[in-house]
């Protein structure tokens, strides 16, 4: 990847902020139990904050980064977390200041070995690295399912960034530096009416590529096939994600630029 920054969220700051899911609160317990300290923690590529406002119930401080100015402005101001315009290669963070680094639902867009040397930079010694995606929704109910899976590959199919196939196949192919950490499992689950998936989906990256190329909403097809087959409209279905979580500790001495 090149290390040229491509805003793909900017134009849906609102719908990202108000639709997309919230990660599972065990993960971040479980984050504050593995790094060495529970001082500053770093979320890189931070979006609206979801991440960074679950951090901060751990953490003493959280700088949340992010390049897209249109996110930033979306996100919900608290008081644990400062908020920062900036590349996630190039973060102006202070060298040896964080005890972990987050990056959730985004290093598939990084200059990757550019973003490794900068967290081995900004992290202690013993400071971890904990990456994670989530992947294609699974929604309940086979004919719901159905509009979803048709809408995601077919209809905005052609209009996902290469980078995505990165987040479907569950991070495969990536490798983290430093010492590999054993992760445990997380759900990742919500119980949403129509107008929250129609939301949810609106905010997608292809979405909006769509909107730009062609001039008109994908999501006013998906409405009437989905609410044809969903029932009273305030009813709620379960979603599903596939969560996957990766981590690293950086020890002195293994360094990612060796």
């Amino acid at each position: 990847m090149s290390g040229s920054f491509t805003d793909h969220f900017g134009s849906v700051s609102g719908a990202y902020a108000h639709y997309r899911p919230t990660y599972p609160a065990p993960l971040f317990a479980w984050l504050a139990g593995v790094a060495p300290a529970r001082r500053r923690a770093w979320d890189c590529a931070t979006g609206t904050g979801q991440a960074a406002i679950a951090l901060a119930a751990h953490f003493d401080a959280v700088v949340a980064t992010d390049a897209s100015a249109g996110q930033l402005a979306a996100a919900r101001p608290h008081p644990g977390v400062d908020y920062r315009q900036a590349p996630a290669e190039g973060s102006g963070l202070e060298a040896d200041s964080m005890d972990l680094a987050t990056v959730a639902q985004a290093l598939h867009w990084f200059d990757r070995p550019r973003f490794f040397a900068e967290v081995e930079r900004v992290l202690r010694p013993g400071g971890v690295l904990a990456v994670w995606s989530y992947g294609i929704p699974q929604l309940e109910g086979e004919a719901a399912n159905a509009q979803l899976q048709h809408f995601y590959a077919d209809i905005v199919g052609p209009y996902w960034p290469a980078e995505k196939v990165l987040v479907e196949n569950g991070y495969r192919d990536l490798d983290l530096p430093f010492e590999t950490l054993p992760t445990p499992a997380f759900a990742m689950e919500a119980d949403w009416t129509l107008e929250q998936v129609l939301g949810y989906c609106s905010s997608w990256s292809a979405s909006s590529r769509y909107r730009a190329a062609l001039g008109s909403d994908p999501i006013d097809q998906l409405r009437p096939a989905l609410a044809a087959v969903w029932g009273e409209s305030q009813k709620q279905r379960r979603l599903h994600w596939p969560l996957t979580l990766k981590a690293s500790r950086w020890a002195t001495g293994r360094s990612v630029l060796s």
